[in-house]
């Protein structure tokens, strides 16, 4: 018997959808700016709660407050995005996004590079033990 399908992805599948839909629109060339303020209208127009510059604390192994970070996009307050208008994605920005899990608690994150002719998304998940990111991460043509 197969199990249910899960919330989560069946979100991610949606963000990818529609982020492929606004690459294919805007295409390459825009600022950062641009790519997050539209992906954020979009998914904010299919009712989804998604907000922009989500503050998200770092906490110390105690639950102090040390830091905070802003995501680009948090959806459904289980998902977040960081946008990228980048030639490529850099191993820097990986562990940008895996760093903002580790630090917010929370386990799944779509990294989405907008700059370059193809669109690229690649899906974070963070177990309590380990990160998992497949090679395999998805290039779309747009």
């Amino acid at each position: 018997m197969k199990p249910p399908p899960n919330p989560v992805f069946e979100l991610c599948d949606q963000v990818r959808s529609t982020a492929f839909d606004l690459h294919r629109h805007l295409r390459h060339g825009h600022l950062e700016k641009v790519y997050e303020n539209g992906l954020l209208h979009r998914l904010q127009r299919q009712g989804l709660s998604a907000v922009s510059q989500c503050p998200l604390w770092v906490r110390d192994r105690d639950g102090t407050p040390i830091g905070e970070f802003f995501a680009d996009i948090l959806v459904e307050d289980v998902l977040i995005i960081e946008v990228k208008a980048v030639k490529c994605l850099l191993s820097e920005h990986l562990a940008q996004v895996l760093g903002y899990l580790r630090a917010s608690g929370k386990e799944h994150a779509l990294l989405v590079n907008f700059g370059a002719p193809r669109l690229e998304i690649r899906k974070l998940v963070l177990s309590s033990q380990e990160p998992f990111c497949p090679e395999n991460h998805e290039e779309l043509q747009g």
